[in-house]
């Protein structure tokens, strides 16, 4: 259930706060005065593309915060997503700076997909025009395998992966559609690839060794003077440390024995000696073998040349172009045996036909049962408003071709009035009638998905009189189990609310201002009757305002009793 919006800095509105109710909300206002920017700001902390306009003129930022209180079905499906409810809440919050925007769940920062994710278990928004896409046959699709549920989900799922590698195999089988000749130049082209690569002999890890070898060789002038100058100040010529610490060891030696407290002094400087002797043999060992032949150079800089050639062409490492040599030598095979395999793929892809043909047939007999039960549901639906004689069939035709969603095309078929044959929707209905139409689909879906708040944006196009009355009661048993919001400009559907919702606009100081504020019992009444009688509010529409509140009311009750 949406338990708190906060809106700052989005279009007209400089902020503003709701916290809406259980039941059904009513949202009214005047033509023009924000009503759809509130709807439009739920809409943007989900997910919806947001763009710099949005943000309120003279604002740095604009920012959008939802509460949520989740069910316990929905908290353990939010939990599948690592979104765990902080004492039953979440919290979905939008801020956008410039071209940029944060979103956030309780407070961690999270990508527009995830919320888009979550927004899917917490509500569903019908927006103004959306049930203008009930005239095409791919959200009827989606309608009824959402109706179907768990089964057809399931069943779907399979036609699915079983497509994939139908459509593998026949992308496979595309290789192979080459003449003669083709086949000729793709063989020697792989057979030249793989002999440069087998050619070279190569051995994982070599091109490193070479590498670390070749900056030694390109280097050695520098090493060796640095490390012969290094000889010369540490050995035995001219003066260097080794001959002027063995001459101090010497000295030592004759007066250690003449005090004990120089023993000590006299074993760590012997020790120095030690150590530096055996640096001197090291080192010498090191220059006698740093020696190599410009033959020696040119071999290694040749062979490096040759490696970095090949992982130039087949791989960023050796072991990338030795994956590549076995990649062709694979090809090489199967071109080799070209008819042989030709044949084994076509008898692969006959087999899946077959398999995936039973898996269609089997999704079909599925959505064909729940159409049975949904076109029953929609009838009995449409009947609550006002479709006093009314047909509806979904209508099934085999297509040619396999997809991942089956064989299946569909079609709403539909008869609004007595004796006329049931044709396409969009063929018969009006624009009212395809909003009671989908408001029949989504209470009928939102029982199935057990989503707890349905959001419902000027449902009532195009509808008036009794059919405004019957959507009205129809808002009211959905508000039973789940909370609704409703922006409405139908007074019928406005007296049905547990809550009442006034969006006004108003200037302030030279600027427009939206403002949203909860109204009692008699401000309801006030605004059911600017909505009855627009700007003379006379004590007679204050009568009638207050007769349809009443009206409501009863009809509440009794559905309750």
């Amino acid at each position: 259930m949406l338990l708190h919006l906060h809106v700052k800095n989005l279009a007209l509105i400089d902020e503003a706060e709701v916290d809406f109710t259980e039941g059904l909300n009513i949202l009214t206002g005047e033509t023009g005065a924000g009503k759809s920017i509130l709807i439009g700001s739920i809409n943007l902390a989900l997910g919806q593309k947001a763009s710099k306009s949005m943000i309120r003129e003279h604002a740095e930022y604009a920012f959008v915060e939802l509460v949520f209180e989740a069910g316990e079905r929905t908290a353990e499906k939010l939990k599948q997503m690592d979104i765990f409810p902080d004492d039953g809440q979440v919290i979905i919050s939008r801020k956008l700076t410039g071209n940029r925007s944060i979103c956030k769940i309780n407070g961690e920062t999270c990508t527009v997909s995830m919320v888009k994710q979550a927004a899917f278990y917490l509500l569903d928004i019908h927006g103004q025009h959306e049930h203008q896409s009930l005239l095409y046959p791919e959200k009827q699709m989606e309608i009824l395998d959402a109706y179907g549920k768990e089964e057809i989900q399931k069943k779907r799922e399979q036609v699915q992966k079983d497509y994939e590698t139908y459509k593998a195999l026949r992308k496979e089988l595309e290789q192979y559609e080459i003449d003669e000749e083709q086949k000729k130049r793709q063989m020697d082209f792989l057979a030249f690839e793989i002999s440069e690569i087998e050619d070279a002999k190569l051995k994982v890890g070599e091109d490193e060794e070479l590498e670390a070898q070749y900056r030694k060789m390109i280097n050695a002038k520098r090493i060796t003077e640095s490390l012969s100058e290094v000889y010369e100040l540490t050995g035995y010529e001219r003066e260097g440390s080794s001959e002027q610490i063995g001459r101090a060891v010497r000295q030592l030696s004759q007066v250690s024995e003449l005090d004990d407290d120089l023993k000590g002094i006299y074993e760590t400087l012997n020790d120095i000696d030690a150590l530096l002797s055996d640096f001197n043999r090291e080192l010498s060992s090191y220059l006698s073998g740093f020696q190599f032949s410009q033959e020696e150079f040119l071999e290694t800089e040749e062979r490096l040349n040759l490696l970095n050639h090949l992982k130039s062409k087949y791989g960023a490492s050796i072991e990338a172009v030795l994956e590549y040599k076995q990649e062709k030598e694979e090809e090489y095979e199967a071109l080799e045996h070209f008819e042989q395999n030709q044949a084994e793929l076509k008898r692969k892809i006959e087999e899946q036909e077959t398999v995936l043909q039973k898996q269609c047939e089997c999704l079909t007999k599925s959505r064909k049962k729940w159409a049975k039960s949904l076109e029953k549901e929609i009838i009995e639906g449409l009947q609550e408003l006002n479709f006093l004689d009314v047909a509806f069939e979904i209508v099934f035709e085999e297509k040619a071709e396999f997809s991942s969603n089956g064989k299946d095309s569909i079609c709403f078929f539909i008869s609004t009035n007595p004796g006329e044959p049931k044709r396409e929707f969009q063929k018969v209905v009006s624009g009212g009638e395809l909003s009671r139409i989908m408001l029949a689909i989504k209470t009928i879906l939102a029982d199935k998905d057990e989503k707890e708040t349905l959001i419902f944006d000027e449902i009532d196009t195009g509808i008036s009189g009794k059919t405004a009355w019957k959507v009205s009661e129809k808002m009211a048993v959905i508000a039973k189990s789940h909370q609704v919001l409703c922006i409405t400009h139908l007074p019928q559907i406005a007296a049905q609310a547990d809550s009442h919702f006034l969006i006004e606009k108003s200037v302030k100081e030279l600027e427009t201002q939206t403002k949203i504020w909860r109204l009692d019992e008699e401000k309801s009444v006030e605004e059911l009757a600017r909505m009855l009688g627009g700007e003379s509010i006379t004590e007679t529409v204050l009568s009638n305002a207050r007769e349809m509140k009443e009206m409501a009311q009863q009809q509440k009750n009794t559905r309750v009793k």
